[in-house]
């Protein structure tokens, strides 16, 4: 790394879901809102923008743990606002406290773990499992 990612520092993200974020069963009275797995890719993406800087240019970070609360629906269309805080940093692994929120409510929380990776290993062990 660059430099050591420091706790107390916040990225955020805006993000307008598309019918592509949908949950898989809208319809037949379900109405199209933001699936969970569209919610956990935009929190990962917002904390790994937030530690980008840190990094050397032959690192990457790589999610590796997510516990998080999915509180309320936000219907497709809407804009959703992601912000990632550091709220520590052990050797190669930083943690988030993650949250999002629509127009109207904070709709997730919870915490996000990423390990610092260099791509030339990773590349590697992705190739011996025949990738």
């Amino acid at each position: 790394m660059k430099s050591r990612p420091k706790v107390g520092a916040v990225g955020e993200l805006a993000i307008l879901t598309e019918a592509k974020h949908a949950v898989e069963f809208a319809g037949n009275g379900m109405p199209a809102v933001v699936s969970t797995p569209s919610l956990v890719g935009f929190l990962e993406r917002t904390a790994r923008e937030t530690i980008a800087e840190f990094l050397d240019a032959d690192e990457r970070s790589v999610g590796i743990e997510i516990d998080l609360k999915h509180l309320a629906p936000t219907p497709i269309g809407q804009t959703i606002h992601c912000t990632a805080r550091i709220i520590s940093v052990e050797d190669r692994q930083v943690l988030f406290q993650i949250e999002a929120r629509d127009q109207h409510e904070v709709i997730v929380r919870g915490v996000h773990k990423r390990a610092v990776i260099r791509t030339e290993s990773f590349s590697r062990r992705v190739k011996e499992k025949g990738g």
